[in-house]
């Protein structure tokens, strides 16, 4: 059986994405570590692995916070290792660059791994969730919620590299189908000043249109979730994985 490999084509795109630190980077990594936070401090988080780690902003800001005894992390993209590296953050364990599928780990060897923002810029994503699921015994995911009513009705390549698209069933079919057992799930909104510095959005339009998402994810969430794109989050472990 030939085995898989990142194509040719998304090696490109992400060999030189990242080219350091932005605002809206680091805003947008601290509401994933908020997510992080809110889901797995229940369960055993003494060695974390982030898959697809970037420019290694998640990871330094749950070292600050303590989160894990070691934080790792394995990326596909030379320009991001080198951003992450360049942070030197104490607390940082090994950061490394793999080959976009088979981990360097032990089987059960970690407490936890991270995808956050991952599995939607998959080409196989089934191959890889169960590689994290082998290395781990819980898994948290965190994909943008896009397979909206307003979602076109054919794919149209975009800037971000998203080539699959979810709602919060689809992302936990995936998982379950990856047998990978549910234990929680959230679904969030950009904090303000995050939403803020989106490229894309000028002040006054950001400031109306994070409102009108937030305000309508509190008061209908099913609706809000079918107009707008909001970020899921999951904890997940293998089945038959010991308890939480």
């Amino acid at each position: 059986m030939a085995v898989a490999e990142v194509s040719e084509e998304l090696r490109a795109k992400y060999a030189e994405h990242y080219d350091g630190p932005t605002a809206w980077r680091e805003a947008g990594a601290a509401d994933k570590v908020a997510n992080v936070l809110r889901l797995c401090g229940v369960v055993p988080h003494a060695s974390v692995l982030e898959i697809g780690a970037g420019d290694g902003a998640v990871l330094a800001g749950l070292a600050e916070r303590g989160f894990a005894a070691r934080h790792f992390g394995i990326e596909i993209s030379p320009t991001a290792l080198a951003a992450a590296r360049a942070r030197g953050r104490e607390g940082l364990g090994a950061l490394a660059r793999y080959d976009g599928y088979r981990l360097p780990f032990a089987d059960a060897s970690l407490d936890l791994v991270l995808l956050s923002h991952v599995v939607e810029h998959l080409e196989h994503p089934r191959l890889l969730l169960r590689e994290a699921a082998r290395v781990a015994r819980h898994v948290f995911v965190e994909v943008p919620l896009e397979d909206t009513w307003r979602r076109p009705a054919h794919y149209r390549p975009n800037a971000e590299g998203h080539i699959n698209f979810y709602d919060l069933r689809g992302i936990r079919t995936l998982l379950e189908t990856c047998d990978l057992e549910v234990l929680g799930e959230t679904v969030s909104h950009p904090t303000r000043e995050a939403y803020a510095l989106r490229p894309e959005l000028g002040p006054v339009r950001s400031r109306l249109s994070w409102a009108v998402k937030q305000a309508l994810l509190g008061g209908a969430p099913a609706l809000a979730q079918r107009l707008f794109t909001y970020h899921g989050a999951l904890l997940c472990r293998p089945r038959g994985g010991a308890p939480a």
